[in-house]
């Protein structure tokens, strides 16, 4: 079980040991499904890290945004009605298609349905313009509004989808792309990577930046599950972790019996890929959801990183 995802939505949580049933976030923080109450005294801190928010910003109409809400089953696999597995481009893409030097993808993590995932893309916009930068923003929205296990067999299977339009976009356009990726959306991003890797495309991304990333510290490293990908596939790779992160040092260690990079970065420093890089936020974020918030997060951070 676990939840890594919108503040502003109650999270599906699956407890596959009880038939599947759906915790939602305020189960959870009652102690539903055992969660809490198996980790005892520890319980009051994931209580804590679950009342964190991102400031509750609200998208303008037709912000514009990536795509691929119904291409994928719970399975991974493209549904039989899906007319492309490409994402689509939706909203108003004005801005980008103007003078911008560079572009900000931003990926989202669990538990965001599609107006989550715009507010979200909004919101880390906001915080990038706070401190000076003026890159536009698109949100990358994928089918995160599942259960657990199918949440992250949907990521794995947006990862090549968006390394296609990574690559094509550095074919077409050449502008640089910066990813910036929350919780879940670790996932897809490090699996875009691989893709670019195995495809040989080195050039498609300019960075990419990871905010409480809901993966494993060590598959990180040199020779791990994304590891040489992450040296081969981007020149500037920054996991920003925050041992605050309750939601990471909790219920994603319950859930996938691992650490999570995105609390306490990568497990052996000493097999970090060259372009890799651990920041600690802990002095700044203080929950889950404020990585990307204006004011609080460390916003700040990123857009120091962003070349």
């Amino acid at each position: 079980m676990v939840f890594c995802g919108s503040p502003a939505y109650e999270s599906n949580i699956s407890d596959e040991s009880d038939g599947g049933r759906v915790l939602t976030r305020r189960r959870v923080l009652a102690g539903g499904g055992g969660v809490l109450g198996l980790l005892g005294g520890g319980a009051w801190y994931v209580q804590r890290g679950l009342q964190g928010d991102d400031g509750d910003y609200e998208a303008p109409d037709r912000y514009p945004i990536l795509s691929t809400r119904g291409v994928f089953d719970a399975d991974g696999e493209v549904r039989s009605d899906a007319e492309s597995d490409a994402p689509r481009r939706e909203g108003d893409w004005s801005v980008v298609d103007a003078d911008a030097d560079a572009l900000v993808v931003y990926v989202h993590g669990l538990n965001a349905p599609d107006e989550a995932a715009l507010n979200q893309a909004y919101t880390t916009r906001t915080a990038l313009r706070d401190v000076g930068l003026d890159h536009p923003v698109v949100g990358y929205s994928w089918d995160s509004d599942r259960e657990w296990a199918p949440a992250k067999r949907t990521a794995e299977a947006n990862g090549p989808v968006l390394a296609d339009w990574l690559a094509a976009w550095a074919t077409e356009d050449g502008r640089p792309v910066h990813v910036v990726a929350h919780s879940l959306g670790a996932r897809v991003t490090c699996e875009c990577l691989r893709a670019l890797a195995d495809d040989g495309v080195t050039d498609a991304l300019a960075s990419v930046s990871l905010l409480g990333g809901a993966i494993p510290r060590d598959s990180v490293e040199t020779g791990a599950q994304y590891g040489d990908a992450i040296e081969t596939a981007t020149p500037q790779f920054a996991n920003f972790h925050s041992g605050k992160d309750n939601v990471l040092g909790w219920l994603y260690r319950a859930s996938d019996g691992t650490n999570a990079v995105g609390h306490g970065g990568i497990a052996d420093p000493d097999r970090a890929p060259e372009t890799y890089e651990d920041v600690d936020v802990t002095d700044r974020v203080n929950d889950h959801y404020s990585y990307y918030e204006p004011g609080e997060g460390c916003a700040d951070a990123v857009a120091s990183r962003l070349p």
